[in-house]
Formats: structure tokens, sequence, C-alpha cells
């Protein structure tokens, strides 16, 4: 049976490059999308290419819609082989720590880190039905507490509390089931994609789409399954 894989955020951007590339090598995609249009629209693009492609509407904020997402991928597919949780928000940014409302930084965790465990955990019997497969949070390097620690980095000087914890709490979500689903041969790794150009930070990072996901699709696709509990940036690892 042809390999599947479900990516969350995947209308637009790194979501939908990854969704297309892992199309093109053959895998069934599930583009998980919150706005219905927008995820029918981008479907259809890939079908457009000869992908197999389908949506399941996720709100990752919103169990109901995980859980619906999940019956419908057991229907269809009735296993999952790979969970890329690329959905996330940058929350207000820049600002100083002691200014960031709140409720800003509980709405960024409530996608990046708390969204993120939702969906593995409803998904994990299909990844244990689909036999050695694998999870990839796509993180960031703002994430990387030896890099954002260090006066010199350009991480550094990033004002944005609730974003950049939240990704090192990923991190920290990421070993935790790494080290839990290694008795069933799943693998779990994060990946940093880099600072890319996208509307995520107005277009104004150095990287291409391309090259920010060629390090999922290789975590996805290509490493070894053996690799597990690691954070990557350009399929080097990074530091935590």
């Amino acid at each position: 049976m042809k390999k599947s894989v479900l990516i969350t955020g995947a209308n637009k951007s790194i979501g939908f490059e990854t969704a297309r590339v892992m199309g093109k090598r053959g895998y069934k995609v599930w583009l998980g999308c919150r706005d219905l249009k927008r995820g029918e629209h981008a479907v259809n693009l890939l079908l457009r290419e000869g992908i197999d492609a389908g949506l399941a509407v996720i709100d990752v904020t919103r169990q109901e819609s995980i859980d619906k997402a999940v019956q419908l991928i057991d229907i269809e597919d009735s296993k999952l082989d790979v969970l890329i949780n690329n959905a996330g928000i940058p929350g207000t940014y820049p600002v100083a720590p002691d200014e960031q409302n709140i409720s800003d930084i509980m709405a960024v965790y409530d996608t990046n880190v708390f969204g993120a465990i939702r969906v593995t955990q409803a998904f994990l019997p299909l990844l244990k039905s689909g036999g050695k497969s694998r999870i990839i949070m796509v993180s960031s390097g703002l994430g990387s507490l030896e890099w954002v620690s260090d006066p010199t980095h350009f991480y550094s000087q990033v004002a944005a509390l609730g974003y950049t914890s939240s990704k090192t709490a990923l991190n920290g979500v990421t070993v935790s089931f790494a080290n839990a689903l290694s008795e069933y041969s799943i693998s779990v790794n994060a990946v940093d994609p880099g600072y890319t150009a996208t509307d995520f930070n107005g277009h104004t990072g150095h990287r291409s789409i391309p090259e920010a996901v060629s390090g999922i699709v290789w975590l996805a696709a290509e490493a070894s399954q053996d690799i597990t509990a690691g954070f990557f940036f350009d399929r080097k690892r990074a530091p935590w």
C-alpha cells in the first residue's frame, strides 16, 4: 500500500511545498488545513500535478476537528506513515518580553505546542498501524537555547518571547514522544527550516521555501529510521 503523510498547516508556504514534494515522491498526501476553501484550493493544485492528495480540515486548537480528521484518514487509509506537525503562529513581535500580553503568549502555545501534542496523540493509533512511522515537528532555530543565549548570534536579538519559547517547548515535546515511542519503532524528530521568506515573517527571510522544505523531507523520507530524538538544520544536528 502507498505510504501516506499528513502535514498540518499545509495550504500554503512551507507546508504546501512539503506536501507537493512528498507527493512527487509517491506518497499519498493529506493536507491538514484550518480553512475549508483554502484547503480545497491547495488540494486541487496538487491534483492537477498528478499528486494523490486529500483534504483533512484541522484546527489544531480544537480537539473535535482533529478527531474528525483521524476518522477520515482511518476510513480512507486505515494507517498513517508520516505526521508532520507544521502548523504554527508567530504571535506579536517584535515586543519586549515584559510587554508581551500573556493572552498572546497563551495563543501561541495553544497552536505551536499544545496543537502539536493534540495532533500527535490523536494520530498515534494510525501511526502505530503504519509500522516504523515517523513524526516530524517543524520547530525553529529560535527554539535553540544555545543559539538564542549567544549574544553574537542573530537569533539572540529576536524579541518574540511567545514564539521562541514555544519552539523550545516543542523541542522538549519532541524528545518526550521520541523516548516513549521508541518501542514502537516510531521515530520523532524536530527540524529547523531556517529563516525562510514567507508571509509568516513578511517575506524577510533569506532562505527559499525549497531550501526550508529540503530538511523536512529528508527526515520524512530519507533519513535512517534509527534517527530519533534529534533536532536538525540542513540535515545536520542543531544545538538544543
